[in-house]
């Protein structure tokens, strides 16, 4: 048995367009234990060592808010079938746990996040391009209710923030990467026809590795 290069797959979208849920349905029905799934969210740069008046004015939807170098480099460790250990981000103190996840090689790479194809040697790296299309009403409320209820956060400074950085920096760097993507995957994880299709896609993708690293 010889060693099958995996297969890596970039799943984006605005915040609240559903990209996790999609993601996690293609895992969910290709299967779990067939893939390494790392989420952009898990590489959000430490702020423990700032004040909380510091930490408030940083723009978490600015690519410069995450270690995108250190996911490129997880990314092609995963390539190289060696494994990596996963950040854990707590967003209630907008810092990095000591715990990390252990992420063994698997023949399927996901990668998931708003920002990721904003990186030319991110996107290099990707097989297959997923964009996440939903409008941005419905992206604001489910992204409000999120905050609300998994992050702690108020109401206002949702808004504040939706309004302050979260809209411009999507029409700044999230919407034009959707012409980087070879699927563009309507209403989110509503569209059971187009998940379907995908996941179909990724299966075939996969029975063809195994048959190939076993000959």
């Amino acid at each position: 048995m010889g060693f099958k290069k995996p297969v890596t797959i970039g799943v984006a979208g605005g915040t609240g367009s559903g990209k996790t849920t999609v993601a996690h349905q293609i895992v969910d029905r290709v299967g779990s234990r067939h893939i390494a799934y790392l989420p952009h969210d898990a590489y959000y740069k430490d702020l423990s060592l700032f004040s909380a008046e510091a930490r408030s004015s940083i723009n978490f939807d600015h690519p410069d808010a995450l270690e995108t170098s250190l996911l490129i480099e997880h990314v092609r460790r995963l390539q190289q079938g060696l494994a990596i250990e996963l950040p854990i981000y707590d967003f209630t103190s907008d810092r990095r746990k000591t715990e990390t996840i252990a992420i063994a090689p698997q023949p399927i790479i996901m990668v998931e996040g708003i920002l990721i194809f904003t990186e030319r040697d991110l996107r290099d790296l990707l097989d297959i391009k997923i964009f996440v299309d939903t409008d941005a009403d419905i992206r604001f409320i489910r992204r409000l209710r999120r905050d609300v209820s998994e992050r702690g956060r108020s109401v206002e400074s949702i808004i504040e923030q939706y309004l302050s950085t979260v809209r411009p920096m999507h029409l700044r760097f999230v919407e034009p990467t959707r012409r980087y993507a070879d699927v563009i995957v309507p209403e989110g994880g509503f569209n059971l026809v187009a998940i379907d299709m995908i996941a179909d896609r990724i299966r075939s993708m996969l029975a063809r590795q195994t048959e190939e690293t076993s000959d």
